[in-house]
């Protein structure tokens, strides 16, 4: 009887791939839905929400002409929105804020939020975190905590604690290749996490020693990524261990010289590469 790491290697080849905003985040989100389809993903993230100050994203308020556009492409097209992004829960987050946001992603048929931690207050945090879970599970959509090292919630190990002791049903621990691996993850502490923990999954790759500075690690996070398998990443042993249901996503943000058609479909093969 095969086991199930067996079963699933054995069946990512027909696996769905998505591709985050992130990886194009120029592109408006009508074309990148229309590109993202003619590269081959089934499904995107949209950023529709600013990462820090001045960080690009893209406003959809329901019943805007933007908003009507984008569901027109996802339907024509035959792909998902599958998440939307990114919030950073500090010290004077408040989830009420994000009600428009969440309301308009959800008619966009959006199921999950991806977030960071960033507040030393943990109880706080934990608190917070809980909140944004309960306005998003309003809308019927989950929340993703995300690891960075930089912020409070580094390691996985750090976002899989606040979302187990937040009790809220529709949190998850979502592993970025990146972030997971530079900061002490291993494929086993997946595999390890309890069932339902882990939604959402993103590809990527990186080379060379891990960074050391918060500098350092923001830098590689947003221009030293590669596609997956094409760096020095176990990226393979995380696609053995992938939890039953959870989305896999590529994220990995072009340079200025390419052309987000050519970059897509170059993320889409060596994702397809890695998994078949």
């Amino acid at each position: 009887m095969e086991t199930r790491e067996e079963f699933m290697s054995a069946n990512t080849s027909a696996l769905s791939l998505g591709v985050a905003h992130f990886s194009a985040i120029d592109v408006e989100p009508a074309k990148f839905v229309s590109l993202a389809a003619a590269a081959g993903f089934s499904s995107v993230g949209l950023r529709l929400h600013p990462a820090f100050p001045g960080a690009p994203y893209y406003e959809l308020p329901t019943g805007s002409n933007a908003a009507r556009d984008v569901k027109a492409r996802l339907d024509s097209e035959g792909i998902s929105l599958y998440d939307i992004e990114f919030v950073v829960i500090g010290p004077d987050f408040d989830a009420a804020a994000l009600t428009s946001v969440l309301e308009a992603a959800s008619a966009l048929g959006a199921r999950r939020l991806s977030v960071c931690g960033d507040d030393p207050d943990r109880e706080r945090l934990v608190a917070n975190f809980g909140a944004l879970c309960d306005l998003a599970a309003s809308f019927g959509m989950g929340v993703d905590l995300e690891n960075m090292g930089w912020r409070t919630v580094a390691s996985f190990d750090d976002s899989l604690s606040i979302v187990q002791d937040s009790e809220r049903g529709n949190a998850g621990a979502l592993v970025d290749a990146l972030h997971f691996f530079r900061n002490g993850g291993q494929a086993n502490d997946v595999s390890a996490a309890p069932q339902g923990m882990i939604r959402s999954i993103q590809l990527c790759d990186a080379r060379g020693p891990a960074p050391i500075t918060a500098d350092q690690k923001v830098s590689e996070a947003r221009t030293g990524r590669f596609a997956p398998g094409l760096g020095e990443l176990p990226v393979a042993s995380l696609m053995r261990v992938l939890p039953t249901g959870a989305a896999v996503s590529v994220e990995v943000p072009i340079h200025s010289s390419q052309a987000p058609e050519r970059h897509l479909r170059h993320l889409h093969d060596a994702a397809r590469a890695l998994t078949g």
